[in-house]
Protein backbone atom coordinates (compact mmCIF):
# COMPACT_ATOMS: atom_id res chain seq x y z
CA UNK A 1 0.00 0.00 0.00
CA UNK A 2 1.32 3.72 -1.20
CA UNK A 3 1.61 5.89 2.12
CA UNK A 4 -0.52 8.66 1.72
CA UNK A 5 0.57 12.51 1.46
CA UNK A 6 -0.25 14.57 4.02
CA UNK A 7 0.20 18.31 5.51
CA UNK A 8 0.93 18.41 9.19
CA UNK A 9 1.57 21.31 11.55
CA UNK A 10 1.75 22.40 15.36
CA UNK A 11 1.85 20.23 18.02
CA UNK A 12 -0.18 18.16 21.20
CA UNK A 13 -2.70 15.75 21.10
CA UNK A 14 -2.99 14.47 17.26
CA UNK A 15 -5.85 15.71 15.20
CA UNK A 16 -6.67 14.46 11.89
CA UNK A 17 -8.65 16.27 9.39
CA UNK A 18 -10.09 13.87 6.30
CA UNK A 19 -11.78 15.90 3.48
CA UNK A 20 -14.31 14.70 0.75
CA UNK A 21 -14.97 14.33 -2.28
CA UNK A 22 -13.51 16.18 -4.83
CA UNK A 23 -11.40 17.85 -2.09
CA UNK A 24 -7.70 17.55 -0.60
CA UNK A 25 -5.89 18.52 2.27
CA UNK A 26 -5.90 22.09 1.49
CA UNK A 27 -9.27 22.11 1.83
CA UNK A 28 -8.38 22.83 5.66
CA UNK A 29 -5.87 25.56 5.63
CA UNK A 30 -7.74 27.67 7.96
CA UNK A 31 -8.18 24.93 10.08
CA UNK A 32 -4.53 24.13 10.08
CA UNK A 33 -3.55 27.89 11.24
CA UNK A 34 -6.48 27.60 13.68
CA UNK A 35 -5.72 24.39 15.78
CA UNK A 36 -1.98 24.21 15.36
CA UNK A 37 -1.45 26.58 18.87
CA UNK A 38 -3.24 23.51 20.87
CA UNK A 39 -3.20 20.06 18.32
CA UNK A 40 -0.52 18.01 15.99
CA UNK A 41 -3.00 18.57 13.14
CA UNK A 42 -2.63 15.75 10.49
CA UNK A 43 -4.45 16.64 7.22
CA UNK A 44 -4.10 13.68 4.59
CA UNK A 45 -4.51 13.31 0.32
CA UNK A 46 -7.23 10.69 -0.34
CA UNK A 47 -5.43 8.16 -2.93
CA UNK A 48 -7.03 10.31 -5.96
CA UNK A 49 -7.15 13.60 -4.52
CA UNK A 50 -5.39 16.41 -3.69
CA UNK A 51 -1.25 15.86 -3.81
CA UNK A 52 -2.24 12.10 -4.32
CA UNK A 53 -4.19 12.50 -7.56
CA UNK A 54 -2.37 9.92 -9.56
CA UNK A 55 -2.71 7.30 -6.75
CA UNK A 56 -5.85 4.94 -8.05
CA UNK A 57 -8.78 5.76 -5.42
CA UNK A 58 -10.06 2.98 -4.16
CA UNK A 59 -14.28 1.70 -5.43
CA UNK A 60 -14.78 0.93 -1.41
CA UNK A 61 -14.89 3.31 1.99
CA UNK A 62 -13.24 1.01 3.86
CA UNK A 63 -10.13 1.44 1.58
CA UNK A 64 -10.07 4.61 2.00
CA UNK A 65 -10.10 3.70 5.97
CA UNK A 66 -7.53 1.73 5.36
CA UNK A 67 -4.91 3.90 3.76
CA UNK A 68 -5.75 6.76 6.41
CA UNK A 69 -5.14 4.12 9.46
CA UNK A 70 -1.51 3.07 7.86
CA UNK A 71 -0.61 6.46 7.57
CA UNK A 72 -1.43 7.05 10.99
CA UNK A 73 0.81 4.08 11.60
CA UNK A 74 3.43 4.75 9.82
CA UNK A 75 3.90 8.11 11.74
CA UNK A 76 3.54 6.01 15.12
CA UNK A 77 0.48 7.91 16.15
CA UNK A 78 -1.73 5.69 18.60
CA UNK A 79 -4.36 7.66 19.21
CA UNK A 80 -6.34 10.91 17.68
CA UNK A 81 -9.19 12.93 17.68
CA UNK A 82 -11.06 12.82 14.05
CA UNK A 83 -12.81 14.84 12.07
CA UNK A 84 -14.34 13.29 8.85
CA UNK A 85 -16.42 16.01 6.58
CA UNK A 86 -18.94 14.48 3.81
CA UNK A 87 -17.29 11.56 1.97
CA UNK A 88 -14.79 11.79 4.74
CA UNK A 89 -17.29 11.27 7.54
CA UNK A 90 -18.22 8.26 5.64
CA UNK A 91 -14.31 7.15 5.86
CA UNK A 92 -13.82 8.49 9.77
CA UNK A 93 -16.61 6.08 10.22
CA UNK A 94 -15.29 3.46 8.79
CA UNK A 95 -12.12 3.85 11.02
CA UNK A 96 -13.97 4.20 14.08
CA UNK A 97 -15.35 0.65 13.43
CA UNK A 98 -12.14 -0.65 12.51
CA UNK A 99 -9.99 0.81 14.72
CA UNK A 100 -12.55 1.98 18.22
CA UNK A 101 -9.92 2.32 20.87
CA UNK A 102 -7.81 4.23 18.84
CA UNK A 103 -10.42 7.51 18.51
CA UNK A 104 -10.93 9.79 21.11
CA UNK A 105 -13.58 12.24 19.91
CA UNK A 106 -15.01 11.84 16.49
CA UNK A 107 -16.59 15.12 14.47
CA UNK A 108 -19.03 13.92 11.76
CA UNK A 109 -18.99 17.14 9.97
CA UNK A 110 -21.74 17.58 6.62
CA UNK A 111 -21.91 14.05 6.31
CA UNK A 112 -24.35 10.75 7.02
CA UNK A 113 -24.32 6.93 7.78
CA UNK A 114 -25.74 6.08 3.86
CA UNK A 115 -23.53 6.08 1.27
CA UNK A 116 -26.50 6.39 -1.49
CA UNK A 117 -27.24 9.93 0.20
CA UNK A 118 -31.23 10.68 0.34
CA UNK A 119 -32.35 14.05 -0.60
CA UNK A 120 -29.17 14.90 -2.23
CA UNK A 121 -29.31 17.52 -4.79
CA UNK A 122 -29.05 14.73 -7.41
CA UNK A 123 -28.88 11.26 -7.39
CA UNK A 124 -25.65 9.00 -7.99
CA UNK A 125 -26.46 7.72 -11.06
CA UNK A 126 -27.01 11.42 -12.35
CA UNK A 127 -23.58 12.53 -11.18
CA UNK A 128 -21.82 9.83 -13.04
CA UNK A 129 -24.00 10.83 -16.24
CA UNK A 130 -22.64 14.06 -15.93
CA UNK A 131 -19.18 12.85 -15.14
CA UNK A 132 -18.84 10.98 -18.30
CA UNK A 133 -20.64 13.31 -20.20
CA UNK A 134 -19.42 16.78 -19.22
CA UNK A 135 -16.01 16.14 -18.15
CA UNK A 136 -14.67 16.11 -14.49
CA UNK A 137 -13.90 19.95 -14.35
CA UNK A 138 -16.94 21.13 -15.27
CA UNK A 139 -19.00 18.63 -13.49
CA UNK A 140 -16.50 19.19 -10.43
CA UNK A 141 -17.31 23.14 -10.91
CA UNK A 142 -20.87 22.63 -11.06
CA UNK A 143 -20.88 20.33 -7.84
CA UNK A 144 -18.75 22.46 -6.06
CA UNK A 145 -21.07 25.39 -6.34
CA UNK A 146 -24.05 23.43 -4.41
CA UNK A 147 -21.42 23.54 -1.32
CA UNK A 148 -22.05 26.99 -0.93
CA UNK A 149 -25.41 29.02 0.45
CA UNK A 150 -24.20 31.65 -2.52
CA UNK A 151 -22.88 29.52 -5.24
CA UNK A 152 -20.24 30.43 -7.51
CA UNK A 153 -20.10 34.08 -5.92
CA UNK A 154 -19.25 32.38 -2.58
CA UNK A 155 -15.65 33.24 -1.03
CA UNK A 156 -14.30 29.87 -1.44
CA UNK A 157 -15.90 28.63 -4.31
CA UNK A 158 -12.33 29.16 -6.62
CA UNK A 159 -10.56 27.35 -4.46
CA UNK A 160 -12.82 24.30 -4.20
CA UNK A 161 -13.46 24.06 -7.94
CA UNK A 162 -9.26 24.73 -8.22
CA UNK A 163 -9.05 21.51 -6.52
CA UNK A 164 -12.22 19.20 -7.75
CA UNK A 165 -10.47 19.90 -11.23
CA UNK A 166 -7.20 17.81 -9.92
CA UNK A 167 -9.19 14.72 -9.78
CA UNK A 168 -9.32 12.45 -12.78
CA UNK A 169 -12.31 10.90 -14.15
CA UNK A 170 -11.16 7.48 -12.92
CA UNK A 171 -11.07 9.03 -9.09
CA UNK A 172 -14.45 10.21 -9.53
CA UNK A 173 -16.37 7.27 -10.84
CA UNK A 174 -14.09 5.45 -8.34
CA UNK A 175 -16.02 7.30 -5.45
CA UNK A 176 -19.43 7.07 -6.58
CA UNK A 177 -19.34 3.46 -7.07
CA UNK A 178 -17.90 3.79 -3.30
CA UNK A 179 -20.53 5.53 -1.84
CA UNK A 180 -23.09 2.89 -3.45
CA UNK A 181 -21.28 -0.31 -1.46
CA UNK A 182 -21.19 1.78 1.84
CA UNK A 183 -23.64 1.68 4.89
CA UNK A 184 -23.00 2.38 7.93
CA UNK A 185 -25.81 2.30 10.30
CA UNK A 186 -25.17 -1.21 11.78
CA UNK A 187 -22.14 0.20 13.21
CA UNK A 188 -23.28 3.70 14.69
CA UNK A 189 -24.58 2.18 17.99
CA UNK A 190 -21.44 0.36 19.00
CA UNK A 191 -19.64 3.86 18.75
CA UNK A 192 -18.18 4.73 22.39
CA UNK A 193 -15.82 7.91 21.23
CA UNK A 194 -17.40 10.90 22.13
CA UNK A 195 -18.88 12.34 18.93
CA UNK A 196 -20.02 15.65 17.80
CA UNK A 197 -22.48 16.29 14.70
CA UNK A 198 -22.33 19.25 12.72
CA UNK A 199 -24.41 20.19 9.92
CA UNK A 200 -25.34 23.20 8.15
CA UNK A 201 -28.87 23.92 8.12
CA UNK A 202 -29.01 24.45 4.44
CA UNK A 203 -26.92 21.72 3.36
CA UNK A 204 -27.53 20.24 -0.14
CA UNK A 205 -25.79 17.01 -0.11
CA UNK A 206 -27.47 15.51 2.96
CA UNK A 207 -30.70 16.26 3.85
CA UNK A 208 -31.35 16.13 7.60
CA UNK A 209 -32.46 12.89 7.95
CA UNK A 210 -28.58 11.63 7.88
CA UNK A 211 -27.00 13.99 10.64
CA UNK A 212 -30.10 13.51 12.66
CA UNK A 213 -29.64 9.79 12.54
CA UNK A 214 -26.10 9.58 13.13
CA UNK A 215 -26.87 11.77 16.32
CA UNK A 216 -29.79 9.65 17.58
CA UNK A 217 -27.64 6.37 17.06
CA UNK A 218 -24.39 7.09 18.72
CA UNK A 219 -24.40 6.85 22.18
CA UNK A 220 -23.91 10.53 23.97
CA UNK A 221 -23.51 11.76 20.73
CA UNK A 222 -23.72 16.06 20.68
CA UNK A 223 -25.38 18.14 17.63
CA UNK A 224 -24.82 21.37 16.06
CA UNK A 225 -26.42 22.86 13.49
CA UNK A 226 -25.11 25.71 11.92
CA UNK A 227 -27.53 28.04 10.99
CA UNK A 228 -27.08 29.97 7.08
CA UNK A 229 -24.62 27.78 5.88
CA UNK A 230 -24.94 24.67 3.91
CA UNK A 231 -22.03 21.74 3.05
CA UNK A 232 -19.12 23.63 3.34
CA UNK A 233 -19.63 25.24 7.05
CA UNK A 234 -15.68 25.74 7.66
CA UNK A 235 -15.19 28.16 4.30
CA UNK A 236 -18.57 30.10 4.87
CA UNK A 237 -18.57 30.53 8.53
CA UNK A 238 -14.78 29.66 9.68
CA UNK A 239 -14.66 31.49 12.80
CA UNK A 240 -18.26 29.55 13.89
CA UNK A 241 -17.07 26.62 12.70
CA UNK A 242 -13.85 26.67 14.51
CA UNK A 243 -14.66 27.93 17.73
CA UNK A 244 -17.94 25.11 17.60
CA UNK A 245 -15.06 22.01 16.98
CA UNK A 246 -12.57 24.17 19.71
CA UNK A 247 -14.90 24.00 22.31
CA UNK A 248 -15.71 20.24 21.15
CA UNK A 249 -12.06 19.19 21.45
CA UNK A 250 -11.58 20.94 25.07
CA UNK A 251 -14.75 18.96 26.50
CA UNK A 252 -13.84 16.14 28.92
CA UNK A 253 -13.83 12.53 27.61
CA UNK A 254 -14.94 11.37 30.81
CA UNK A 255 -18.18 13.23 30.30
CA UNK A 256 -21.57 11.54 30.91
CA UNK A 257 -22.69 9.11 28.05
CA UNK A 258 -26.31 9.07 27.48
CA UNK A 259 -28.55 6.99 25.77
CA UNK A 260 -31.10 7.98 22.61
CA UNK A 261 -34.31 8.64 25.45
CA UNK A 262 -31.82 11.52 26.32
CA UNK A 263 -32.29 13.04 22.93
CA UNK A 264 -35.03 15.26 22.80
CA UNK A 265 -37.43 15.29 19.97
CA UNK A 266 -37.00 18.16 17.04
Amino acid sequence: MRTLSFKRSGKGPPLVLVHGFLGGSDMWRGQLRAFAASHDVICPDLAGFGDNAAMIAPETIEDHALSVLDLLDRLEIASFDLLGHSMGGMIVQEMTRMAPERVDRLILYGTGPQGVLPGRFETIAQSRERFLRDGVAETGARIAATWFLDGKDAKGYKHCRLMSSRARMETALASLTAWERWDGRAALTDFRARTLVLWGSRDRSYEWSQPELLWRSIPGADLAVVPGAAHIVHMEKPHLFNAIVAEFLASSASERICDMSDKPDL
